[in-house]
């Protein structure tokens, strides 16, 4: 009996994503070591994709501050290096007030602004949902439980991303029948999903059982709500992309797509993790 045949396409150049990743995954795995090098590289990643989007939408008609969306990215990230939560939290505040005031007087004081509450409102969903999620990836590199250093912790939720991404691929390229959301993206099936869930957590169990020290529950946990988000995230970029009718963010990964083609279901999964492995700190 034959292996069995793919039944939906990969919807990519396999040979150039899988390039691109291997030196994606190279360059993180030379950041990781220290919050030293590994906070810049999430500062960078969150500025190029918060001009990415801002790209987008500036060419279908939103006016945004450029300036402030990429400098609340930075704010938040390395406000949350010396004071944690409390550090990501003011820079969030500061950002979205920094945001409604220069939108505000966008084209001067004499000029009244318009779509303001719309361009508002769609600027913070940037600094929400790139910026404020990537902090967490950040704050990960400042965690420590029982001696094991922060690098294990955001090695823990790389694994599980990838495993997550692999189980995914794996089950809906092959499996995948039935779609989770077709109004939103058609080729989301639930057999992808439960890929996604069963890698992670196996991915999840192995990490914290093994580097981490905890317990298997934890890793069931992470795995769950890895996932989870992180298909979630997919969702809501398909529908941000659907909205402005575009295919990808742009063309900065070839073979990927844009940055936030890779990063939209990392970011919450970030969060997540962040919040599980803080768990395992208190138990």
């Amino acid at each position: 009996m034959g292996a069995p045949k793919p039944k939906n396409g990969a919807g990519r150049d396999l040979k150039q994503a899988i390039g691109v990743g291997v030196l994606l995954a190279l360059l993180v795995l030379g950041a990781l070591q220290s919050p030293i090098t590994w906070y810049p590289l999430v500062a960078t990643a969150m500025g190029l994709a918060s001009y990415e989007v801002w790209r987008r939408l500036y060419e279908t008609g939103y006016v945004l501050p450029l300036a402030t969306i990429v400098i609340g990215s930075q704010l938040m990230v390395y406000l949350s290096w010396p004071f944690g939560t409390t550090g990501l939290v003011a820079g969030y505040g500061l950002s979205v007030l920094l945001l409604m005031v220069t939108r505000l007087f966008h084209h001067g004081r004499k000029s009244p602004p318009h779509n303001y509450v719309r361009d508002t409102a769609v600027g913070i969903f940037i600094l929400t949902w790139i910026p404020l999620f990537g902090a967490f990836a950040a704050m990960l590199s400042r965690m420590e439980n029982n001696e094991v250093a922060g690098s294990a912790f955001i090695f823990t939720f790389m694994l599980c991303v990838i495993a997550s991404d692999v189980g995914g691929y794996v089950f809906g390229v092959f499996f995948g029948t039935h779609s989770m959301a077709p109004a939103v993206s058609p080729k989301k099936s639930w057999e992808g999903f439960a890929g996604s869930v069963v890698f992670s957590i196996a991915a999840g169990i192995g990490c914290v059982t093994l580097m981490l020290g905890g317990e298997f529950w934890v890793g069931i946990l992470l795995g769950v709500g890895l996932a989870t988000c992180g298909t979630l995230g997919d969702l809501v970029e398909s529908q941000f992309k659907r909205d402005l009718g575009i295919k990808d963010m742009s063309g900065m990964l070839p073979g990927h797509g844009g940055l936030m083609d890779r990063l939209d279901g990392l970011l919450p999964a970030a969060m997540i993790t962040w919040v599980v492995l803080n768990m395992l700190s208190a138990v």
